[in-house]
This record gives C-alpha cells, structure tokens and sequence, in this order.
C-alpha cells in the first residue's frame, strides 16, 4: 500500500490522472497475466460463491480484466447481469451470454467506445436483485472508499440500492498498486465491502460470510 502521510491528500482529478497515467503504461499481455490472477481471486470469494445473480462490468483498454471472471461466474450458472450506459449516465442493464454476445456502443459522441450486452434491456433497478456487485474503480483506500472515474454512474447504482435497502456485496477490482492509504472523499461517497486486486484480497468492515 502506498503511503501518503506528511503530503497534503491530492483531488480527485489529480489522482485519476496519476493512475491512468500508469494503467496506460501497460502492454496488452499485462492485462492479459493480471487478468488470470485476478479472476482466480475473485472467484474465491464466499460471496461470489455463493451468488445467484452477480452485477458486474466489462474492462476496456488497460482496466483489469473482467472477462475470464465473467465466463467463469456464468459458467457456474451464475446470472451475471453487464450495464449499458443510458444518455443522462445511469446504467441499463442486461444478462451476459458470452463474449460473443458483446456489442461495441459509443458514447459521448464517438469519444468513448464500450462493449455493452446484446438482447433485451433490464431498467436501471434490475441491480437490486444482484448478491453482489463488481464496480470498477481506480483506487480504493484504507477506509474502503473508492474512487470511480467521476461519471457518477456507479454513485447512481450505490444510491439505488441504498434506496432499495438491498444489500449486496461490493467488490472493486483493482492492480495492487491501485490500493493506496488515502483517497479524496466526497459526503456522497459509499464504502465498499473489498478489494480484490491479482495478489489478493482485502476487507474493509463487513465480515467474509461463513463457508
């Protein structure tokens, strides 16, 4: 974990800057070896084990990789529910039924190109019904606080869930050296439950369920 005591704590803008910075720096067969390892730590997790209905995300360019975890969970028979991105930035959803199924759709006027799920389009509340979600981010620190990419789609899906008093596990994916001692917070902001980045696990608050 990096440390930051006697530094003055950096924005957000700052910090997303510096990470993105990183992740842009790392080949393709990067990703690819954090991807593996990173699957097999996920899918470790009790609450993953245990999902029926998992609401996750497909990676792009230099995230960590998702999709071996994806094909995995549905392979389990997990229901693995992917977002699409609606105009006013909240998350559509829809079922995962393999690479394949994937769609490319872009956003912001062609700036920004995402693999979103074919078929039949879930509404935004759909996420209410998963055990646990994965939510993307680009740092998570000490206290479990996440710091997204500022879109405010996954402030959404936290609100929602909140609202709905449903209660499912959150998990970030991350690098190793994406978890660090401290991130800029906002009052919005929501805890996540763990970690999981491709050496290993870490929880923040909630106890792993019993096996």
């Amino acid at each position: 974990m990096r440390q930051n005591q006697g530094q003055p704590e950096p924005d957000k803008r700052t910090r997303r800057r510096e990470v993105l910075q990183v992740r842009n720096g790392l080949t393709a067969d990067d990703v690819q070896a954090h991807a593996g390892a990173l699957a097999r730590r996920a899918l470790a997790l009790p609450e993953l084990a245990e999902a029926r209905t998992v609401a996750a995300y497909v990676s792009v360019g230099s995230e960590p990789g998702t999709l071996a975890l994806l094909d995995a969970l549905r392979a389990r028979g997990v229901r693995v529910l992917l977002p699409a991105l609606l105009p006013d930035n909240d998350l559509a959803w829809g079922v995962y039924r393999g690479p394949d199924s994937l769609l490319p759709a872009e956003h912001g006027g062609g700036r920004m190109t995402l693999l979103e799920p074919a078929g039949e389009r879930l509404r935004p509340r759909a996420v209410t019904e998963a055990d646990a979600v994965l939510l993307p981010g680009l740092s998570v620190d000490a206290r479990g606080m996440r710091l997204g990419r500022g879109g405010g789609s996954y402030d959404r899906v936290l609100a929602r869930l909140e609202r709905a008093r449903v209660r499912p596990a959150l998990v970030v994916l991350l690098y190793d050296w994406e978890v660090v001692e401290r991130v800029p917070r906002e009052p919005h902001d929501r805890p996540v439950d763990a970690v999981v980045t491709p050496s290993g696990v870490r929880r923040f608050g909630r106890p792993a369920p019993e096996a």
